[in-house]
């Protein structure tokens, strides 16, 4: 399971990150993919990457498998767990642009510097179950897309390829983003002031103290409970000035839907932890991330590697 999120400061940068929940590591770590690399990219979706990129991954075949990026011009990109419900094209359609799914974070921010250029072209769109290696088949995802406007999700269903304008900047797992939004109208008396006081008869009731408006809030790990927290901690938290103080924020966001190792069993036997928490900073291009077992925040500025070669970077 994950959840991803996104907001801006006062000044119109975005900080876009996501929480990576599962029972182990991949070896992920963060990968910068330069101007100058070419990509093996199966139906030629990724001809070319014209723009710097930097995120978390794991690299296969000399080609990054992004968990979540984004690049120079501040476009962002995370790929959630959608299982049960994501269903991609077992070939390519003849006059479509047929994109592989493990490519899809990078035919995003490759050469894109929009979410509206993004939306755009998804109308001629094909995600194809299209693996990079017989050790990684293609996972079953979707896809949270932001930047300094607005954030747009992603979906590969039965129905076909689907679009949704994201005005709450969050995105869990399953089920569908459409149910999700519509969820949250159960919650529409979920406050962050203090209610009361008020009578019952002549009785007076006042609240013990701060919190008393949230509850009824969800808690729990379950991914419709993370979706509506992950929405009301977002919608609430004060906006913020300068990188230190919203790099603060995303993390702590992030940290109110974060999974502890033995709360949730999967149907494995194992147990859920949050393996990594990574944020991207447009204003600075800056990938931040902690880890479970490590929760320092480290981090990697794009432009202090060679953006311009055409070897992939790993940190």
């Amino acid at each position: 399971m994950c959840t991803g999120v996104r907001f801006t400061d006062g000044k119109g940068n975005m900080y876009f990150g996501r929480n990576l929940d599962w029972s182990c590591s991949y070896g992920e770590r963060v990968v910068i993919t330069p101007r100058g690399y070419k990509p093996k990219s199966p139906f030629g979706a990724v001809p070319q990457v014209g723009m710097a990129i930097i995120g978390m991954g794991i690299v296969e075949d000399d080609t990054p498998l992004y968990f979540d990026c984004g690049n120079e011009k501040g476009l962002a990109v995370a790929g959630l767990n959608f299982p049960g419900y994501a269903v991609y094209a077992d070939a390519p359609r003849e006059g479509a642009m047929n994109v592989a799914a493990f490519e899809f974070p990078l035919w995003v921010v490759a050469n894109h510097t929009t979410v509206d250029e993004v939306e755009a072209e998804l109308a001629n769109v094909t995600i194809v179950d299209e693996p990079v290696s017989p050790r990684f088949p293609s996972s079953m995802l979707h896809w949270i897309i932001g930047d300094s406007t607005r954030s747009i999700v992603v979906e590969q269903t039965e129905a076909g390829l689907q679009v949704f304008h994201d005005d709450v900047d969050v995105l869990t797992n399953q089920p569908g983003f459409a149910w999700h939004t519509e969820n949250l109208r159960n919650y529409i008396n979920l406050m962050s002031d203090v209610p009361g006081p008020l009578s019952w008869r002549t009785q007076e009731l006042s609240a013990f103290g701060s919190g008393a408006g949230m509850r009824g809030l969800p808690g729990d790990y379950y991914s419709p409970s993370r979706f509506v927290r992950e929405a009301y901690l977002n919608a609430n938290y004060p906006t913020q000035e300068g990188e230190k103080a919203n790099v603060s924020k995303i993390f702590h966001i992030l940290g109110g839907v974060s999974m502890i190792d033995g709360a949730a069993k999967m149907t494995n036997g194992e147990f859920e932890t949050t393996i990594f928490t990574g944020a991207f900073s447009s204003a600075t291009c800056t990938y931040y991330w902690s880890t479970y077992d490590d929760p320092a925040i480290r981090s990697v500025a794009l432009f202090d590697h060679n953006v311009d070669s055409d070897v992939l970077i790993q940190e």
